[in-house]
This record gives C-alpha cells, structure tokens and sequence, in this order.
C-alpha cells in the first residue's frame, strides 16, 4: 500500500479509538506500537472513563445536567484549559459512547456510587459519571491475547484473579459479602480448565485488560493493521506539513506516509530520566513511575522540534508509588490510604496531608511539604498489625492471606520496616520519634470521636468510598495501638506525565504561534492535559484520550462535531 490516510501512533485505548473511528469515516489506518506488547498504560488502568451526562445515569435513577458538569470542570481546571476543549469533551463523551455500544465490541456500564474525585467543587456528583467497562472474554482476541500487555499485578485478586471495579471495592474495604465475593471469584478462575491448562493468565477480562481487549477485537473485526516492533523515529514535514512518520521496524529505517494526518496517542515522557528532570518537580526518578515501559516522550519531543507548543510539561497524574526491588517500576498506592488505621508521614513524623485524599492531589502535597524542608521524599505509610491483618498496602497483600514470613525476604529492610515499637520502627526509617509518637496518639484520638481536626480524614463521600463500612464512627480513622508496627516506603510516583504537546478543540497540534500545524494531531498523555492540573473523577484521564481521539479522526475526515 502507497501510504494511509492516517497513522496513529501508539496502542492505548485512545490510539485505537482514534483508528476505529477513522476507519468508520472512510479512511484508511495503520497503528504503530514500538514494544512487542499492545495497550499502554491504559492496559494496566482500572479501565474508566469519566464522562458526565452519559446515557445510563437517568435509568440508574440519576441526574446530571450540562450546566452543572461545566460548572464542575472548569472549576476544577481554574482557567487553565481553553473553555472549547472542555466543552468539546462534555459534548461528545454521551455521543461516543453511543458510537462504540453500536459499531464496536467494547460497551461501558457506569458506577453509580463511584463518586467525583472533588465532591465539595459545585455541580460534582456523587456516582453516575464514571464508566467501567464491561467483561471481556479474551478468547475472543485469538492468539492476539499473548500480545495484550499483561494487568498491573495490583489490579488483580491474588495477582492472578480479574476483577471489575466494583468487586474491588467490596474486597477492598471488606464490605458485606466480601468472602463470599472471594469464593465466587476463586472457583470462576480454577474451574476454567481450558484457560488453567494454557497458563494462568485469566480470560475473563477486567478494567483496562477489558477495555484494551474489546478495541483490539474491534480492530481485527475491521482488518484495521497494528504493527508491533514499530518505533517512532521522526515526524516528516513538507512545505509545512506533515506527511509521514519515520520508524525503526525490524533494524531498518522505514518511512510511512500519511496522506491526511499523523495522530500522536504514544503517551508521556514518564520513562525519560532527563525530560523528568528538566520539567518535573525534583527529585523524581522513572522508576518511580507505575506507567507503560515504552513511555519515553519521543513524539512530544518531534513535535517541539518542528515548532509545536507545549502545556503542563511540570504537571504528572501523581500517585504515591512503592518501589519494587529489582525492577524498573512501582507499585501505585491508591485506596490503601482510605482504610482506618494508618497515617503517612514525613521525616518529622507528621501527617502533611489527609491520607484518603485524590492520588494526584496527594502527589502536590508530598512535593509541596518536600520543599518546605520536612523531608517528605521519601514520605511513609505507618500501620499497626490490625491494618496489617487486615487490609493490603501496596504489595503487601493483607496478612491473613498473605503472612509476613510469605513476603521476599528482601522486602524487609527496603520498600517496608517492622519493629514492635514506635520508636524502634521511626529509628529504623529515620523519623523522629517524638513526632511518630504524637502524630499515632492524635490519630487514636479521632479514631474514637470519629473526626480528624487536622484534616478531616473521612470527611467526604470520596475518602469513604474506599473505607471500611464496618468501622465506626469513621471508615476511614482507625487506631494504631497493636504491635508490630509497619512503615511502607512511599514516593512521589506517578501514572503518567500530563505534559504534552499543545492541542486545540479538534485535537490539532498548535505550534507555538498558536495555529494548528497541518497534518498532525494528538491526543492523551501525549497532549497536555485536557483536565489541566486537575483530576475531575475517576476516569479522566482515559475519557479524554477516547473522546479527543474521535474528534481528530472525524475532523480529518472533514467533519467538525462527531455524531
């Protein structure tokens, strides 16, 4: 084939939203990945996407408005994104959703008690925006499924069993029929035989392996080609515009010709120590990242050097992330910090921020109270042996399922601490101990009258959510009187970068002029963030990339609002 008409780069699920909906227009589509495994980062995601006034929030016994949605993100965004991108994103969410149940395998069903991530902002929601995508059976994808990039261990039961969003809040906080949720889970996975007898990858798919799973299967459906092996190189321009890509593939040099428009969907510059270094709050490190391997920056830095703009290029999707010995990634630390019975300090042994807090906006206050001088980096998570028995924390899966004398034995000493004291636990991580000790008695304290006075730990509807219903007054307080004493090691990690390169309402890339450059376009991590500094809900990372990624393929096609 001379060329496509259009070349998406990357494999997440808004590369490949972008590439079905191109296709559904009339255009040709090629998609590149530059590893040996599809999906991205969205593959190791829960898989939601946010996207308020969807089409089941009134038969789910809901409300949302238009007014109150734009109400809601601008004012979580503070003027940081041009009004048309965010309207453009509430417009055309309801309508992609529509497009996706009828011309794809991939369908959504939304949460309704999955609440907005800033409940107290007006026009936020208690459920109902968030979407999760519905169970995949990976038999489907043929011998493609050994190329989807495998789940986040974290995202899965005994880091073997799927799960969706909604099971995992139940086996999370340990919400009534938790055990009999576990049993149902268990007995599905061993008595697929088949499956067993192939490996122990489960079929059934969850979260973002579902998402990614029914996109690929879509894109087979519609003999749509994915490259594997496919570096980008470089973009090619021609009298201003830009007309192709240049890859790696196989060793050799090949350049790929796109005759209406190049699509950028490859993800931030997570895994790139010096881009981290030179935009990024310090210190940081790429492992501390919990993100796709691959994400390296290579087409943001293309797109500068042929005169693109940048935005948020020293903002990330913060989380907390516990470093795993021996490899080159991190474990995100997100509900654990929900759960009674613990609290996060710094090296002064004092609380900085409410542990429950959004994970990006724990990320802020991990940096921020860094710079003021309290040695936050590293920053660690405290708990008694009742929150040991009975809740995860990071890798440390609860100690009745999984005992201290089953975990690495190098774990111990490195990513946590265990001492049968306080102070013997803030000697052995350089804490002060009169610190420790006072922040731990303030917590029992509120533990009992169920009200944090320093940060109102448990004070919303989104703290809850993750904390433990059967703890009273509060799911979120709980008491660290029971010996050993644990500290897990936490950074200021992140699950992708937010800066990218500069788009507009049809996801066209701006140069630093402020007019689109032709032929190029780009979407998700790869853009600056359609959300700002801001992480509206759950989901709101993966909505944009889907949404914005059926609006450039629409505009290629001539077409300036998706229907």
């Amino acid at each position: 084939m001379n060329g496509w008409d259009v070349i998406v780069v990357g494999s997440g699920a808004g590369a490949l939203t972008s590439a079905l909906r191109a296709q559904d227009q009339g255009l040709s589509v090629l998609v590149i990945e530059k590893s040996d495994k599809y999906g991205g980062t969205s593959a190791l995601s829960g898989g939601g996407i946010w996207i308020p006034m969807n089409p089941q929030i009134t038969g789910l016994g809901g409300e949302d408005n238009f007014n109150d949605a734009w109400t809601y993100v601008t004012t979580a965004t503070r003027g940081t994104v041009p009004e048309a991108r965010l309207r453009t994103y509430l417009e055309t969410g309801p309508k992609m959703l529509r497009w996706l149940a009828e011309r794809t395998q991939l369908t959504f069903h939304a949460l309704p008690k999955y609440p907005d991530y800033y409940p107290d902002l007006p026009g936020s929601r208690p459920g109902y925006r968030t979407m999760e995508p519905s169970f995949f059976d990976a038999s489907k994808l043929g011998d493609s499924f050994a190329e989807l990039r495998p789940a986040a261990i974290g995202t899965l039961l005994l880091g073997r069993v799927s799960m969706g969003q909604a099971e995992a809040g139940i086996l999370f906080a340990r919400a009534p029929g938790w055990m009999a949720l576990t049993a149902k889970l268990l007995t599905r996975y061993w008595t697929d035989i088949g499956a067993r007898l192939r490996g122990r990858r489960d079929r059934r798919l969850a979260l973002g392996q579902a998402l990614v799973g029914a996109l690929r299967a879509s894109l087979a459906d519609r003999d749509i080609p994915l490259w594997l092996n496919t570096s980008f190189k470089d973009l090619v321009v021609e009298d201003g515009r830009v007309t192709g890509i240049d890859v790696d593939r196989g060793g050799k040099t090949e350049r790929l010709v796109a005759r209406k428009a190049v699509i950028l969907a490859a993800g931030g510059f997570e895994r790139n120590q010096e881009m981290r270094e030179r935009y990024l709050p310090t210190p940081t490190q790429t492992t501390w990242t919990a993100a796709a391997p691959g994400n390296t920056g290579d087409t943001i830095r293309a797109g500068i050097a042929i005169g693109a703009a940048t935005a948020f290029m020293d903002r990330a999707w913060w989380s907390p992330t516990v470093p795993m010995p021996g490899q080159d990634t991190s474990w995100a630390v997100m509900v654990e910090r929900c759960a009674p019975g613990c609290v996060i300090v710094n090296a002064k042994g004092k609380r900085f921020a409410n542990e429950a807090m959004p994970y990006l906006e724990f990320g802020d206050a991990m940096y921020a109270d860094h710079a003021a001088g309290n040695g936050t980096v590293p920053a660690w998570m405290v708990f008694d042996a009742r929150y040991r028995w009975k809740y995860a924390a990071g890798p440390l899966l609860p100690a009745q399922i999984s005992p201290d004398r089953g975990l690495p034995r190098e774990w111990e000493g490195d990513i946590y601490h265990k001492a049968e004291s306080l102070d013997a636990l803030a000697a052995k991580i350089n804490v002060d101990a009169a610190g420790l000790r006072d922040t731990v008695e303030r917590m029992n304290g509120y533990a009992a009258t169920g009200k944090d006075l320093e940060f109102d730990k448990g004070g919303n509807v989104y703290d809850r959510y993750y904390g433990d219903p059967t703890n009273l007054p509060n799911p979120c307080l709980g008491a660290l009187t029971k010996a050993p004493y644990y500290a897990l090691k936490l950074n200021p990690g992140d699950i992708g970068t937010k800066g990218g390169l500069m788009a507009d309402e049809y996801a066209r890339v701006l140069s630093t002029e402020g007019t689109p450059i032709p032929g190029l376009y780009v979407i998700g991590n790869n853009a600056g963030a359609l959300m700002g500094p801001s992480y509206p809900g759950p989901g709101s990372t993966l909505g944009p990339a889907m949404v914005m990624g059926c609006v450039a393929a629409d505009h290629i096609a001539g077409r300036d609002t998706v229907e």
